[in-house]
Order: structure tokens, then sequence, then C-alpha cells
């Protein structure tokens, strides 16, 4: 209790020494006399320009509400209703806690009515404050949008000064996030409104950031969003369709952040179909604009950007990833990505290794992730790109660096590049790629899983060298666990890493899978609304039942409920592809030597099998031929009583039909089965 005694006035005292200097600031906006408190305004705000400690004190006092209400009182004059808006938008230029402190008083609220003035001064000084707490990362942007006349008000006042212009483009860029801004936003006309602002006819430095801003704001209303590309591709200014005039602001006489934003607007509306990817402004224009941006020339800051933004016009076009590998050496530049921070030996140098530090991780991540798209389809650019210099080094470090956003760029260029059969049997054997990755799949989270389990998929292919360590390092019960998961790309992945890895296994893999996965298990997946789940678990069944001595086993032991399951889904409302996969389980079923009996002995099987043999799609009446072929063939013991029991299900007349077919493959298939009954 003592303690707390002691605590307070040492408090006291500190809070004292620091804001003394400040108070009479404070004190002089409650003056009576208007002119006195428009004075001490002006005097506060020549004391709190450049000086946070200021900020934070004047704060601190309860500076805030006391300008909050000179701003909205009535009574005001204008001149202290701007100057007010103007000391209110310099303390929020401070830290971020200073902003949180002006949201706490509810500044949005009072700087939207502020709005509603017909003074020009006053509405540009509350704009001002507003683009400055909106840009702070503290900001929720949804307050822009609690009220729906804010937008129409905003969307009017554009057109009143070159500043509201600026600030109001500048607001809407940062508070546009995601398609449910988007569509507020479009819907209130913002591509008619502001379209106009990127053809100011003057080059002085004011109009430049005007048409800057516009811009900004067509590459986050476009970004992921088709109706606003498709929109955005017919606008026309002045007689000039928009992509032309983005295609001008991509020269190299324009800033460079006039280029990388015109650069992003053309990829968006390329990458929602509005502009196709052969069209001469993204391959001639846009795409080389882009690889400039990676050059060494550029700020890092650029850098990371001109990569970020590449990777995403490239990601699903074949052509475009083959033009980008061969523009300017871009493979071996984005090397150069990893330098950084670049080994400093000068004190003076500090700086700079501060700033390479700070983006180290981002253009880590750039890289990554251009890699991973330049190398998502072709086989020689994939291997350019491993030979570059220590580049599976750079990729096994990537995996278990701090940063999750580059463990997660270098997990999606290892996907990208694990879709190489050539690399997958030499390169990731050579630097045993599935260690960090499998230390990648514990506790990661959602987003990470899928790119990470997708990548294992392809080391257990069959003919991946690193199958055998991976089963070892206890990949089946974290597979299993993958398929229980509520996330639908992660199911899908659990059970197709299953499947390759059960394919030509030996037993006691399969066993482990079986018992891994839990026959309850199987059925939820056997009985999953996602089609691809569905084929994915069958595919494994297939696979688990393949050789004679593993199909007898699994089902001398799991025999019962994989007849069930075939039995369900055979009877399900199932497209053609998931019934034929399961014919075919039931042909591997009637390979096997004492496994076919469970057929023989089903009646309600065979029923089934008869069925198909007569369906209208030829590929269903193959699977049940194979079916047929496997329970008569002669040389196998029992064959005798199988044929005979067949017959009399009425199946040899239907073979006779089926050798009578317009198709060679049915007829082929049904000729030989007949033969064994004549044998």
């Amino acid at each position: 209790m003592a303690s707390c005694v002691l605590e307070a006035p040492l408090r006291m005292s500190v809070l004292s020494e620091v804001t003394a200097s400040s108070r009479h600031y404070v004190d002089r906006l409650f003056d009576l006399d208007p002119q006195k408190v428009l004075q001490g305004v002006i005097d506060m705000k020549n004391a709190v320009i450049g000086n946070n400690k200021q900020k934070a004190n004047l704060i601190v006092l309860g500076a805030v509400p006391r300008l909050l209400y000179l701003l909205q009182q009535e009574t005001s004059s204008t001149e202290l209703r701007t100057e007010c808006a103007v000391v209110l938008g310099s303390l929020a230029m401070g830290t971020e806690n200073n902003v949180k402190s002006l949201l706490d008083c509810h500044i949005i609220p009072a700087l939207l009515q502020g709005l509603l003035s017909p003074d020009l001064k006053f509405i540009e000084a509350c704009l001002r404050c507003l683009r400055t707490i909106f840009i702070s990362p503290v900001t929720p942007e949804d307050l822009l949008y609690t009220d729906a006349t804010v937008i129409s008000h905003l969307m009017a006042l554009l057109s009143r000064s070159r500043y509201t212009q600026e600030y109001i483009c500048q607001i809407f860029s940062h508070c546009c996030k995601g398609p449910d801004h988007q569509t507020i936003l479009f819907n209130h006309g913002a591509v008619q409104n502001i379209a106009h602002l990127l053809v100011s006819t003057s080059y002085k430095y004011v109009f430049t950031q005007v048409r800057m801003q516009a811009l900004k704001c067509f590459s986050v209303l476009a970004f992921e969003n088709p109706q606003v590309s498709m929109t955005l591709v017919n606008v026309s200014v002045d007689g000039e369709l928009l992509p032309q005039i983005f295609v001008k602001m991509l020269q190299r006489d324009k800033p460079i952040e006039m280029q990388l934003t015109s650069a992003k607007c053309l990829t968006s509306m390329c990458r929602a179909g509005a502009i196709r990817t052969d069209d001469s402004c993204i391959v001639l224009k846009t795409l080389p604009c882009l690889v400039r941006m990676c050059s060494k020339e550029r700020l890092l800051e650029e850098r990371v950007e001109g990569a970020e933004t590449l990777a995403y016009l490239i990601e699903t076009d074949v052509e475009l990833q083959r033009i980008a590998s061969i523009t300017d050496h871009l493979i071996v530049m984005l090397a150069d990505y990893f330098k950084y921070p670049s080994s400093v030996s000068a004190i003076t140098d500090i700086k700079r290794l501060d700033h390479d530090l700070k983006h180290a991780h981002e253009l880590r991540q750039a890289a990554f992730k251009l890699y991973a798209s330049l190398g998502a389809n072709d086989e020689d650019i994939r291997k350019k790109i491993i030979e570059t210099e220590n580049m599976m080094d750079r990729i096994v470090n990537g995996l278990s660096e701090s940063s999750i956003k580059v463990r997660l760029a270098a997990v999606r260029c290892l996907h990208s590049l694990s879709r190489s059969v050539q690399q997958l049997r030499t390169s990731f054997q050579d630097h045993a790629v599935w260690k960090p990755l499998m230390k990648v799949l514990q506790n990661a989270p959602n987003e990470m899983l899928v790119v990470a389990s997708s990548t294992l998929c392809n080391l257990l292919l069959e003919f991946s060298p690193s199958k055998e360590p991976i089963l070892e390092s206890g990949a089946i019960e974290l597979l299993c666990s993958l398929t229980q998961s509520e996330n639908l790309a992660l199911r899908v992945n659990g059970i197709w890493a299953l499947m390759n890895m059960a394919f030509q296994a030996e037993q006691k893999i399969k066993s482990d899978i079986l018992r891994g996965l839990s026959t309850e298990q199987l059925f939820q997946l056997l009985s999953d609304s996602d089609v691809n789940v569905l084929m994915k678990t069958l595919g494994l069944l297939r696979n688990l039942l393949s050789t004679r001595p593993h199909i007898d086993h699994i089902m001398s032991t799991h025999g019962k409920q994989i007849m069930q399951a075939v039995t369900l889904i055979l009877e399900g409302e199932h497209n053609i592809e998931v019934k034929e996969q399961t014919l075919c389980i039931l042909a591997n079923i009637a390979d096997g030597t004492t496994a076919k009996e469970l057929i023989m002995t089903n009646d309600d099987i065979l029923q089934k099998i008869k069925y198909y043999m007569s369906h209208s799609n030829a590929k269903l009446q193959l699977a049940a031929m194979f079916c047929i072929s496997n329970l008569i063939w002669n040389e196998e013991e029992g064959s005798q009583e199988r044929q005979d029991k067949l017959r009399d299900m009425g199946i040899v007349d239907i073979l006779h039909k089926l050798s009578q077919s317009s198709d060679p493959n049915l007829c082929d298939k049904a000729k030989t089965a007949l033969q064994q009954y004549l044998a």
C-alpha cells in the first residue's frame, strides 16, 4: 500500500515539470476575449510545428477537447475555426499515440461536420487534418463510411480547389480497403469524378500532386476488381481513353512514383480481363516499365513495389512469364535483392544500414514472389532460377526467417519450382529442402499451410528422392490431421499428399496411412461435399489397393468398411468421374486373390457392376468390364464357380452384346472376357 502512496506524487511532479511550460498555451484557449483566443491558437500553431514533445504535452493538458469545442462553435469566427483545424492537423502529424488521442476525442465527426461550412479555407483545413488522420495506420478506414452522406459530399467538394482534390483523393486512396469500400466509392461516381483530374494541363508541383493522388485512387479502386477495371477501360477524358493516359504516365520522363502507379493501374486492368495480356500496352509498356523498377538504380522501396506488381501481372500468363524472364536479365537482377543490408564498414553509413535493414525483408519477399511467378509454368525458366547464385540456399534460409511474410513468399517460390520433375530429382534433394518445409508445416497459419502442403504433395511424388526422409519425419500424422481441417484447400492437399505417398508404396506405409486416417475419417472424406476431396480420397483408396498381397491384406482388415463406402458412392448422386474412379477401385479389389470373394459374396455390388456394364456412358461401361475380367480370369483358383455365378446373373449375355459395340475399346474388352469362358 505504501508504495502506491509514494508513486502518485512522483508521477505528478514529473508531469508538472514537463507540462508547466506548455500550460499557458492551453489557458489562453479559455480567455473570454475572442481575439486573445485566436492569438493563443496561432501561437500554439507556431509552437507545435515540428515539435513532437510540445504536441504530446498539449494533448496531455487537454488542448484537444477545447480546440474541438472552438472548431464546432457557430459563434467562433471562421478564422478561429480554421486555425483550430490547422493546429489539430499539426498534432495529428506527431506520433501514432497523438492520433489515437485525437480519435478518442471524436475528432472525425467534428471535422466531417466542418465540411458543411461555406468557407473554402476552413473546408481545406478540415480536409488536410482528415487526410493526416486517415493516412495513419491506427485510424480505422470504416470511420469514413459510417454516414452514407459523407462520400457524396466529398465527391461534390472535389471540384472546389486543387487542395480539396489532392486531400480527398488521398483520403479515398488510403480508406479504400477491399471490395466493399471499392463498391461504395464506385457507386458514388468516383471513376467519373476523379478521371478528369489526371489530365491537368499545368506541370506545376501542385498539379502533379493532384494527378498523382488521382492516379493512386484508380490504383486502389481497380485492384482485384473486375467491375471497376471494365469501366475504366471505356472512360475517356478530353477524347482520350484512360488506358492511353496511363500509358503516357509510364514514360521515363515522368516521376518514378507516377510510372509505378500507372503500371499498377494497367496491371489490375489486365488481371481483371479488361485489357488482353498480349495487348501492346502490357507487353511493350507496362511489363518493361516494371522490370525497369527492379534495377539497381531504383530506390529499395521502388524495387519492392516494382517486383511485387510484376509478380502479380505475370502470375497466371505463360507468355508474359517468358517475356519477363528474358527482359533486361531480370532473373540475375533479382539475385541482387538478397544482398541487403550491404556490408558497411564506415560508421558514416549507419543511416544507410538502418534503411537497408528496414527494407531487407521486403526485398527478399518481393524477389521470392517474382521468382514464384516467373517459374510457375516453364521448365527452362525454373532451371535458370535454380542456377542463379545460391538460389536453393536462399530459399532454404527464407523458409526459416523470422518474418512470416518472407517465409510465405519463400514457400510460394519453392512450390513453383517443385513443379519441375528434374529439380525434384536434383537440386531439391541436394539441399534437403524437405527439412525446413516440414518445420514450416508445424503450427503455421492457414495461408502458409496451404502453399506448404501443396509443395509437400509434389515432394511426395513417386520419382522424388525426398519421399523416404519425409515419411520418416512423421509426415503421415501431419497429413492425416490436415484432412480434418475446416479449410477446404488444406483438406484437398492433405488427402492429395497421402494419395501421392501411397502410390507404389510398401505395405507398411499403406497400413500406417489407413491407421492414421481411421475408418471414421475415411467415411467423412468420402461424404465430403467437395468433389475434389472425394476424387482425391478415391485416388488414395485406389493407390492403397494396388498389388495383390497389399489388396488382400488391406481388404482382410478394412474390407467391410471399404465395400460399404463403395456401395455408398455408387448409389449416390455423383458425376461420371467419381463413379468411374469407384468402379476402378472395385476392379482393383477384384484383382486380389482372397479380396475378390468380398465382391462375389455381395449380390448388391454384383448387381451394380451389371447395371454399369449397360450404362449409357462408355467410361463407366469399361470400368465395370475391368471388374468382370478380373473376377472371371481363368488362371486363378475358383474361377469356374465365379464364371458360373456371373453367367447365371446374365453377364455373358451383356458381354455378347458389348462385343458388337461400335466403341473399339468396349468391343475388345468384351471379346477378351468372353474368351475366358471359352478357354
